[in-house]
């Protein structure tokens, strides 16, 4: 019979849809958007209605493998777990900290706090800090508010005006699409920032491109043309801020003629935008992520907060400097354990490939799940050579990409389908079910299920418990106000604690109770100022992160450039060219577009070096300086003919 059970999408994506599994027998017929979905209300975007396909995919490994003499060869969970265990038994007595784990973003459920638990209860094992995604902009906003709130996306609808800052709907933000349209429709319009002429371009009222990585510097500009014009939020600054005095000298230090030349946008661009803020509230300024994809991203982050405040949109309806959620909200952060070893080694994600190099004593077992780290992080050589040094490597997965190959012990993974959980977002503030729609396939385990044989195996106290129980354990937080784990799993429910329009009664969970106005500029750091391009490593709208199915790689990447820079270098459409700098290079077919900035190229991220489509062969490692996240946009490239 045909059955529709209600589960979410747990991937790396702010819109964690709520889904309709169609299922029929035991197998997966198709994904659907619940339609009862207050979040996205139906809709779902093209990768996840693809997503079966993952599920099914002939190459997808669902039974274990241990590599002999260099080649996988089938193992049954026992000889797995048994030699697994053995290597962790032995480190754990003598050397804890030569245990390394890593914990990818591409599953962000509730269960997934026990995972680390595991390692906390093990001992002083070595875990990563930082990330690959959006430390950074939550940081930074963390500086201006305390803590960083966004609005509920149904306020949005209340906007004058909406500014999308480098957010890109079209790819990466399914569940704004129809309030930009309704916004439009109502005369109200939606401006585009954004360095790259992205597919969301068309539904916008307006697209302005600064040259990339002057997004502060345009901020600081239209601030400066509201003090003029005297229309700023006087009551708020005098009376709910704090540093008016330093954040005005840093407004006023440098004209709108410098600044507009900095972002390379007429100054009258600037002038009009500068209007709109002013005549158009209230005023929603939208964030996307990357924003944070600089070491100086904490100043961009905060000039845009800054230039909220000045523009009266903080606190009101349908106005906001939003860009996102803490998903782990709703949760007991304690599951962690991670005050059982405050004193452990922690190694930056964004820098692994040094930090394997570095670590002393040097890392000799590493366990990955929900990553493909030789695909995501920056200077993929780098971290593949590290990785391929580390006597023993343990990789739970679906597929054997970049990462998996690597491993000596491969585990299968069970997808969000085949397994029971809860997850939140940082895309909104609804908590969501997952509840298993069909069957493991194969001899695949959920993440929770390895961790609790490897706990039983181990006899780690107070560990191995329930499912059920752990999840309640976990949501104890929300629990406790009231929402049950019934309800979430009937559907879901919103958390009870976020407000749909965050600080309306002007009062920030800061040191003075008070918003944080930035107080110094900082000009970013140019790196390889010699080389040509600056490149945007940018989501496609065809796949999420690098979990394209093997059989979908490209032949050879795309490299967009402008039509008439690549004129002159002597390039043609569909030219195979080298993308090259001193980290490595990168073979690229050539796309011409009239439109795009002369000062950038852009290759989709996420593909798998194997299949020479990983364009983070050309990414420098380098961390923000706030959050700790990655600044993939700091690199620069040269186009080579072949």
């Amino acid at each position: 019979m045909t059955r529709f059970i209600k589960t979410a999408c747990v991937r790396d994506c702010p819109n964690t849809c709520s889904l309709l599994a169609k299922v029929e027998g035991d197998k997966l017929i198709a994904l659907t958007g619940d339609p009862q979905s207050p979040t996205n209300q139906g809709r779902i975007c093209p990768k996840c209605v693809r997503y079966p396909r993952r599920v099914y995919d002939p190459a997808r490994v669902i039974y274990p493998l241990i590599k002999v003499n260099g080649e996988f060869q089938r193992a049954s969970w026992d000889q797995a777990l048994d030699l697994v265990t053995e290597r962790l038994a032995k480190l754990a007595q003598t050397q804890p900290e030569t245990i390394l784990y890593y914990q990818g973003f591409a599953s962000r459920t509730a269960l997934k706090l026990v995972n680390r638990r595991f390692f906390n209860l093990l001992g002083p094992t070595t875990v990563t800090k930082g990330t690959i995604c959006g430390g950074a902009g939550q940081g930074a906003q963390d500086l201006d508010y305390g803590n960083r709130i966004s609005h509920d996306l149904r306020d949005h609808e209340n906007s004058g005006l909406m500014i999308l800052w480098g957010r890109n709907p079209a790819v990466s933000s399914l569940n704004l699409r129809p309030v930009i349209k309704s916004l439009r429709e109502k005369g109200r319009p939606v401006v585009l920032i954004d360095p790259v002429l992205t597919a969301s371009a068309p539904l916008c009222s307006w697209h302005l491109a600064p040259r990339p990585g002057t997004d502060a510097d345009l901020a600081l500009a239209l601030a400066r043309l509201i003090f003029e014009a005297g229309r700023e939020d006087k009551e708020f600054l005098s009376q709910r801020a704090d540093n008016l005095v330093a954040y005005q000298e840093m407004v006023f230090s440098v004209d709108l003629a410098t600044r507009a030349a900095v972002c390379d946008l007429a100054p009258a661009d600037i002038v009009k935008l500068a209007q709109m803020i002013m005549e158009r509230g209230p005023v929603s300024f939208v964030l996307g992520w990357g924003l944070h994809r600089w070491q100086n991203s904490h100043i961009t982050m905060r000039s845009i907060d800054a230039l909220g405040a000045v523009a009266g949109s903080i606190g009101v309806p349908g106005g906001g400097v939003s860009q996102g959620f803490e998903e782990y909200q709703p949760f007991d952060w304690s599951v962690w354990g991670d005050e059982l070893q405050p004193d452990r080694r922690r190694l930056f994600m964004p820098l692994l490939g040094e930090e394997l190099d570095q670590a002393q004593p040097p890392v000799k077992f590493i366990l990955i799940t929900a990553g493909n780290p030789v695909a995501s992080l920056p200077d993929a050589n780098r971290v593949k050579a590290a990785l391929s040094r580390a006597p023993f490597k343990v990789v739970a997965g679906h597929f054997l990409d970049d990462t998996a190959l690597l491993a000596d012990v491969f585990l299968p993974a069970t997808t969000f389908l085949e397994e029971d959980d809860v997850v939140a977002s940082y895309g909104h503030s609804y908590i969501c079910p997952i509840n298993q729609a069909i069957s493991p396939l194969g001899e695949c385990r959920s993440d929770f299920d390895l961790f609790m044989a490897l706990g039983a195996r181990l006899n780690l106290a107070d560990y191995v418990k329930p499912r059920e129980e752990w999840l309640r354990l976990i949501l104890g937080p929300t629990l406790k106000m009231g929402v049950s784990l019934e309800t979430i799993r009937a559907g879901g429910a919103y958390q009870p604690d976020i407000p749909h329009v965050p600080y309306q009664d002007k009062r920030f969970p800061t040191q003075s109770g008070k918003f944080n106005l930035l107080e110094r500029y900082e000009p970013p750091a140019v790196y390889d100022a010699d080389r040509r391009f600056a490149l945007m490593s940018t989501a496609p709208k065809e796949w999420l992160c690098s979990e394209i199915l093997p059989g979908e790689h490209l032949k050879i990447l795309p490299v967009t450039v402008n039509e008439a820079v690549a004129r002159e270098l002597g390039f043609q459409e569909g030219e195979e060219v080298w993308v090259h700098n001193g980290l490595g290079r990168l073979k690229a077919q050539v796309r011409l577009n009239p439109q795009l900035r002369p000062d950038l190229v852009v290759i989709p991220r996420g593909g798998w070096g194997q299949y020479d489509c990983n364009v983070n062969v050309l990414t420098q490692a380098l961390l923000t300086k706030v959050g700790s996240g990655t600044a993939y946009y700091q690199s620069r490239v040269d186009l080579a003919k072949i």
